[in-house]
């Protein structure tokens, strides 16, 4: 037990010297490559030498969170190599230390990891990209907040469904809108109300300018305007759409967007699917362990195992996002879609592994090919 101790010490001590050069060189190449695709803009903005070194500051905390899946990757790579050219591994293979125990300690060591850059990204990285955004888009690209314009919104509100052509969160304002009323006690349609514009506070929706059609009796009515007590404030609206991408929102946050819209009867299968990825893409470092370990049963070249490892990288990535269109597009339950490429990656490394590190699988394996 004192070995082990001792050997895991070694070993995480190992792996974080190399997780800090492989992140230090990457976080270096990433802001490199910003700077120069994002620098014209900025002079050309006029923007200060202070506004652009704090946009590219803030820029960082999410750049690591980004990047940390595929350094761990290469950082183990380059562990298991080295120890593996140095004659360490073979020294403690010798010594009683099985493959099997390596697997063990490096998948646990993973997942701790995977649980800190959860609370990482969520935290510094969305900060970090919040504040980048702002700054892309206020002052560089000038789009105020106060222009904010939500096109074919609808959502459900107790008996009412509303559709308006465009609302505007910060005004309070929606135009072109239609309202369906279906009576409490049942699904009936009762009436639509068409008005040209719509005014919007804590109390409810005043329509302007109404067309009522009564689908019981087909009445029509025109009326100057409409109160309806509709108490839909598009906050949650404004909350997705401020940040730009969906996956910019934090996981609280993501959940309390998630639940508004869900009882006011939207769609939410994009925004589950990007909960859900949150979650995978964090644990994908476990995944990340396991083919690093696999790359070590494969070969003992290190320079060609982090050629592959980075091959593996573009194809995880590949994988992951077909599984999050499918998910958003509604083929496959999100869940389901935002875990794909941890389930398909992961699964192919870890039936490697199991085929090494346990004598009896692969023998069983092969009886099975041999019965058929």
């Amino acid at each position: 037990m004192t070995m082990f101790g001792v050997l895991s010490r070694y070993l995480i001590r190992q792996n974080l010297y190399l997780m800090a050069i492989c992140l230090s060189v990457g976080t270096c190449i990433y802001l490199l490559s910003d700077v120069f695709d994002r620098l014209d803009d900025f002079i050309r903005a006029g923007l200060g030498a202070e506004t652009i070194l704090f946009y590219f500051f803030v820029k960082i905390p999410l750049i690591v969170s980004q990047l940390m899946p595929a350094i761990f990757l290469l950082a183990m790579v380059i562990q298991l190599g080295v120890l593996s050219r140095s004659k360490e591994m073979l020294a403690l293979r010798a010594g009683g230390v099985s493959f099997a125990w390596f697997i063990r300690f490096f998948l646990l060591y993973a997942i701790i990891w995977s649980f800190g850059q959860l609370v990482f990204s969520q935290f510094l990285g969305v900060f970090g990209e919040v504040e980048a955004n702002r700054i892309w888009k206020e002052d560089v690209r000038n789009k105020q907040i106060d222009e904010l314009s939500i096109k074919g919104l609808w959502f459900r509100d107790g008996p009412f469904i509303v559709y308006a052509d465009a609302a505007h969160p910060a005004k309070s304002r929606a135009d072109n809108v239609t309202v369906y009323e279906f009576a409490t006690d049942n699904q009936e349609l009762i009436r639509i109300l068409t008005a040209k514009k719509a005014l919007i506070d804590d109390n409810g929706w005043g329509l302007l300018d109404v067309h009522e059609l009564d689908t019981r009796t087909f009445v029509s009515q025109e009326r100057t305007s409409q109160f309806l007590s509709v108490r839909q404030n598009l906050k949650a609206y404004a909350a997705v759409e401020l940040k730009g991408d969906k996956a910019q929102l934090p996981l609280l946050e993501l959940t309390q967007a998630i639940k508004k819209l869900e009882e006011s009867g939207s769609n939410v299968e994009i925004l589950k699917t990007v909960w859900h990825g949150k979650w995978s893409y964090a644990f994908s470092m476990a995944v990340m362990a396991l083919l690093a370990l696999m790359l070590a049963t494969l070969s003992e070249n290190v320079y060609a195992n982090i050629g592959f490892s980075l091959i593996l990288i573009f194809v995880q990535y590949g994988v992951h996002v077909v599984g999050a269109t499918a998910g958003e597009k509604g083929v496959l339950p999100p869940f389901l879609a935002a875990w794909m490429g941890n389930i398909v990656m992961g699964g192919a490394a870890s039936l490697r592994l199991l085929w090494v590190a346990m004598p009896g699988f692969s023998v069983t394996v092969k009886s099975w090919f041999g019965r058929a």
